[in-house]
């Protein structure tokens, strides 16, 4: 929404401001959450045009605690009518519903806000940071698809004492080919290199979406494919990661997926991720809330600031898009020096010291 702003010097200029959701959540979501911020408002300081509104939400498991409710109606209402969120971590020890299960809000987010595009980018920005002897230059994105797939029945109800329970997978057609359609787009603007991961040589649902994605496929002809089983490509993004540009799959499988693709640049703290839908978007790092060191100033921030800037990419403005690149570019230049890394890559810099060391960089340019 463009303001006028009034300047010193008596002018006035039309600035659009940037709306944004800040959901902290719970353990070291507020710790990083509040370097992503710093980083998001060094960017803005070099923006012409652009300035952040960011109003806070409590969503999870301590609002759990204080309300009986993990996401509270009222508060969704409010948190709906933002188009883009930045999350940081959701969840504690102990605090499930009364089946066992954990409460998990920012799954139900994505379902009620139909972000269906799961994007997890994995890049290696130092070779050391890997576990992999050899790494290479690991630059791919895998592609999840949120809203569908096993997770769909998540919700169902169960006797924790009865014969037996199932799970239902579930494939659309509609479901599928949305996704498969934007992931194409993606691969377009990369490496023009789509893999599809499934298990078509077990289960029905597989071969569905298997035909589906040869049938959107035909649509993005300068795209080149492959299929390949989840069970393999364990084992090839252990081996030759170097050799996909987007992987997209169905739901549980990216969720394990991604957070072995994390492992092998350094970590879950190096791991950001969007949830994007066609009306809304969700940013947030692939890690989980890590109670045991909230609030002790080591938990890694880079996820939460690489998913700051995926959110001003997603902007597609001129100007947003430039100031991701800043970003993107300061995260570089930081870890191109062994020493400066957070306990969990071995270094010793703290939470917020890793994010004024960003934050630096992305002033300074």
């Amino acid at each position: 929404m463009p303001c006028r702003i009034f300047c010193d010097n008596g002018t006035v200029s039309e600035t659009r401001i940037l709306d944004v959701a800040l959901l902290p959540g719970d353990g070291i979501g507020p710790d990083v959450i509040a370097e992503a911020v710093k980083v998001l408002r060094a960017a803005e300081a070099r923006m012409s045009g652009y300035k952040f509104a960011f109003t806070e939400y409590s969503v999870g498991a301590g609002e759990f605690l204080k309300s009986g409710d993990p996401l509270p109606e009222a508060t969704f209402e409010k948190i709906r009518k933002h188009e883009v969120i930045l999350l940081g971590a959701m969840g504690l020890p102990g605090i499930r519903w009364p089946n066992g299960n954990e409460m998990v809000p920012q799954i139900d987010l994505r379902d009620k806000l139909d972000t269906y595009f799961g994007l997890r980018p994995i890049k290696l920005y130092h070779p050391l940071d890997s576990p992999l002897r050899t790494p290479g230059a690991i630059d791919f994105a895998i592609v999840r698809e949120n809203c569908e797939g096993l997770f769909a029945s998540r919700k169902q109800t169960f006797d924790l004492n009865g014969p037996e329970v199932r799970d239902t997978l579930l494939i659309t057609r509609a479901g599928s080919e949305r996704l498969f359609r934007r992931s194409f787009k993606l691969a377009s603007a990369r490496r023009k290199k789509v893999t599809l991961v499934d298990k078509a040589n077990v289960l029905p649902t597989m071969s569905y979406f298997r035909g589906i994605f040869d049938g959107v496929a035909k649509e993005f002809p300068d795209v080149e494919t492959d299929r390949v089983y989840v069970d393999a490509v364990t084992l090839y993004l252990l081996s030759r990661p170097t050799s996909y540009d987007v992987l997209v799959t169905e739901n549980m499988f990216g969720d394990i997926l991604s957070d072995m693709a994390a492992g092998i640049v350094g970590g879950m703290g190096m791991a950001p991720s969007g949830d994007i839908g066609d009306t809304h978007a969700i940013f947030q790092p692939s890690h989980g809330s890590a109670p045991d060191i909230a609030g002790k100033g080591i938990a890694n921030p880079a996820a939460t600031i690489l998913s700051a800037a995926m959110m001003l990419e997603w902007y597609e403005l001129p100007e947003t898009k430039k100031a991701a690149r800043w970003i993107y570019q300061a995260v570089e230049t930081l870890f191109t020096d062994r020493a400066n890394r957070c306990p969990d890559l071995g270094g010793s810099l703290k939470t917020w010291e890793m994010g004024d060391k960003i934050a630096s960089l992305v002033a300074r340019g």
